[in-house]
């Protein structure tokens, strides 16, 4: 009767065993959960990132709690999110700059196959922004004037082998005039370089432009990208113009380490498509001079390894270096 009795606890056991992995899975989550988002706040990124999280949080019946890391360009956040417990509990904020340009000029302590893509949350566009007191008033002016005046026209950039950097470098790479980067410490202080026009020329993300193009304190001459800004329209691109390799965006999603099982950034990824698919979400993320972009994760790795490879060209041929 022992042996029966022992038999029976034993089957019982197993049964417990096999079940539990399931059972943990299916309570996810239990607890809040956390976006680190690789700048400081108050900036773009963390705007789109802090309109996103409610949403998320709505349909995991958990709160998404943002938390802030800056430093390194935002390749320390990124790190902090790929490095993290893998629970299912921290997930990153992916940027363009930190995934795809920085890793060509500073050690890093990731690669992109460590890393897991989730979706693409926004991607926002490129403009060259110029200031009033340029005489420019189209693309053509610019390049007009750089080619009868070479190294008189100054362009800003939010810091060394920033998207900003690197789109004044493809500008000159792809047009062949000269122009001067002067690299600022962020994007709100080269914008304010361009309104008192100690730079002539910005080659910044709309979110960061848009406020002071729409009260007219500086202009947009160009969309550097195949398709117009919706919240620009009447403002050509580079691809009308000639020039369809100068096409830059930047592009935001949501990442995890790759040891997060993928039950798990499975179901986080599914509430926060569903959350861009809303028009009301779609409309504020609009509003910061983005476009909402849900995509599937091999979509968000394609565009990031092309990315990487792109700008590892641009960045190789301008020799350009942090120094």
């Amino acid at each position: 009767m022992f042996t029966r009795f022992a038999r029976t606890l034993s089957i019982a056991a197993l049964c417990l065993a096999a079940t539990a992995a399931p059972v943990l899975a299916q309570a996810w989550p239990n607890k809040p959960i956390q976006i680190i988002v690789p700048f400081p706040a108050g900036g773009p990124v963390d705007i789109l990132a802090r309109v996103l999280a409610p949403k998320i949080s709505t349909k995991l019946g958990q709160p998404v709690v943002i938390e802030n890391r800056g430093g390194g360009g935002g390749t320390i956040g990124i790190q902090a999110a790929v490095q993290a417990q893998p629970d299912g509990y921290t997930f990153g904020f992916g940027t363009h700059g930190a995934l795809a340009a920085l890793p060509h000029v500073m050690k890093v302590a990731y690669t992109l196959d460590d890393i897991q893509f989730l979706t693409i949350v926004a991607r926002v566009p490129q403009v060259l922004a110029v200031s009033n007191e340029s005489g420019i008033n189209s693309f053509q002016d610019l390049l007009r004037i750089a080619k009868q005046s070479p190294g008189k026209l100054n362009y800003g950039s939010a810091g060394k082998a920033t998207t900003t950097h690197l789109g004044g470098e493809l500008l000159r790479q792809e047009t062949g005039i000269d122009i001067v980067h002067v690299p600022y410490r962020g994007a709100a202080p080269a914008v304010i370089g361009l309104m008192s026009n100690d730079v002539q020329i910005f080659p910044g993300d709309l979110s960061a432009v848009l406020e002071f193009v729409k009260s007219g304190k500086v202009k947009a001459v160009v969309v550097n990208g195949p398709r117009r800004a919706e919240q620009l329209p009447n403002v050509p691109t580079t691809a009308e113009l000639g020039f369809p390799n100068i096409n830059v965006e930047t592009i935001y999603g949501l990442i995890a380490g790759k040891n997060v099982p993928a039950d798990i950034a499975n179901k986080f990824r599914e509430a926060a498509v569903s959350s861009l698919n809303e028009p009301d979400l779609k409309q504020q993320i609009a509003a910061q001079g983005a476009t909402a972009a849900a995509s599937t994760p091999a979509e968000y790795k394609q565009v990031m390894q092309s990315e990487f490879k792109k700008w590892g060209e641009v960045i190789k041929k301008g020799g350009i270096t942090l120094e």
